[in-house]
């Protein structure tokens, strides 16, 4: 890499960063040797640490919770928006949101952004399952069932077989369609 580096580069980096070594990697020098430049092009961007990983959260908000969302809308034509939110949400690698969640359980700022983002995406399922049809109060009670199978498989760090995940979405999915 070259030192005409942006910010967007530094906050990808720290987001594999953050990923495969955890919250206490994400320092300025080991980032700046993995990209091949000197420490000056991080405080190009970032004043510090800190308001690095301000933006770093921000942008873990955007890549977890508004882009899925932007993706589920655009793609959801036959298949209804819930489900093909559940099918990403089991199937897509989830190390980053285990580190971030990680990182909450030290770090207020790291705890806020994650709820913030329960809250998002918590709101994004309510109102899919509202314009389905489903009351408000089976709605949240039904959203908040789905999110927390979808926060167990990402904590538990264990994929499921194939066939096994499959029948897994199925139920989930049938649970959220409210199908018999």
């Amino acid at each position: 890499m070259n030192e005409q580096l942006s910010a967007k580069d530094w906050l990808d980096q720290g987001l594999k960063v953050l990923a495969s070594r955890g919250f206490t990697a994400l320092n300025a020098e080991p980032m700046a040797k993995v990209m091949g430049v000197s420490r000056g092009s991080f405080y190009w961007h970032f004043a510090d640490v800190a308001a690095f990983h301000a933006a770093l959260l921000k942008h873990w908000r955007d890549i977890a919770a508004e882009q899925i969302i932007s993706g589920v809308e655009a793609s959801a034509g036959d298949e209804p928006a819930i489900a093909v939110l559940l099918r990403r949400s089991f199937t897509i690698r989830l190390s980053l949101e285990r580190a971030v969640r990680s990182w909450a359980a030290s770090d207020a700022a790291a705890q806020h952004a994650v709820q913030a983002i329960d809250k998002r995406r918590l709101g994004y399922i309510e109102d899919l399952l509202t314009a389905r049809g489903l009351p408000p109060d089976v709605a949240q009670a039904r959203a908040q069932v789905l999110y927390w199978a979808f926060l167990g498989h990402a904590l538990s760090g264990r994929p499921l077989p194939a066939g096994q995940q499959e029948a897994v979405l199925g139920e989930l999915i049938r649970i959220a369609l409210h199908e018999p």
